[in-house]
């Protein structure tokens, strides 16, 4: 149990995140802490986390209305590798939850930032070339970063928005409300696993829920008024300290 204070830090730290993490940057970085700080062990503030992280999703589809609107096929389709990925990660947390993507994760990240930092010249480049690689960074990509958001998940955004932004749509605002349902049907899917078998704290995961769902609401609007040059650079640099962070001290 958790008593009315630190509910209340996280309803406060579960809109911050959902603020932060709907407009391009990274969820976790701020609900994951808040977890650990009202006493939760990393495992299971890992699971809670991922619970709660649903009302992020329920939030970003709010939100992101004008971007989201006739892409609704598009989202099915890509949801199935999102989906598969997801479910394996959680299987991999539950079965092996000893560090197995500690050493791996900064490379990943490190990799997205700087691909964000690049994307406009990456999209140049790919406009000049076939297109056909898209057919398997696309979903392969998808996969392989899923299988991480059910694994530990910080990070997943950014690398998501920048593999997006390549192969998908060049424009920051819509690219990120793609990256939020995408990202969002991955943690439904982990979040039910972890309900059924994971050492989920509810009394925690119910208050970063409420505050992740007011958050994210309003993340996509901030998405919109910044300008997308700045908002990549910003987003590109929380991904390169939050890889730093994960090699000093990995998950």
């Amino acid at each position: 149990m958790i008593s009315a204070a630190e509910s209340l830090l996280l309803v406060g730290a579960g809109a911050l995140a959902g603020a932060v993490g709907s407009a391009g940057g990274i969820t976790s970085l701020i609900s994951y802490p808040a977890l650990l700080a009202v006493g939760i062990p990393p495992l299971p503030a890992n699971v809670t986390n991922a619970v709660a992280l649903v009302g992020s999703f329920s939030g970003s589809a709010l939100g992101s209305q004008p971007e989201l609107r006739g892409k609704g096929r598009w989202l099915a389709r890509w949801a199935v590798p999102t989906v598969a990925g997801s479910v394996i990660g959680l299987v991999l947390l539950l079965s092996t939850p000893d560090r197995l993507f500690g050493r791996i994760v900064p490379f990943f990240l490190t990799f997205a930032a700087v691909a964000l930092l690049l994307q406009p010249r990456i999209s140049r480049w790919r406009d000049g070339h076939p297109k056909q690689t898209n057919r398997l960074l696309l979903p392969g990509g998808l996969f392989a970063v899923s299988i991480y958001s059910g694994y530990f998940g910080a990070g997943s955004g950014v690398m998501v928005l920048a593999l997006l932004l390549v192969t998908v749509d060049q424009h920051l605002a819509r690219a990120n409300a793609l990256k939020n349902m995408l990202l969002g049907v991955a943690d439904l899917a982990a979040a039910i696993g972890f309900a059924a078998f994971g050492p989920v704290h509810w009394t925690a995961a119910a208050p970063l829920a409420v505050g992740l769902f007011a958050g994210s609401i309003v993340g996509p609007s901030v998405t919109r008024r910044v300008p997308g040059p700045l908002l990549r650079v910003l987003v590109a640099l929380a991904g390169l300290g939050l890889a730093i962070w994960l090699w000093v001290f990995p998950t």
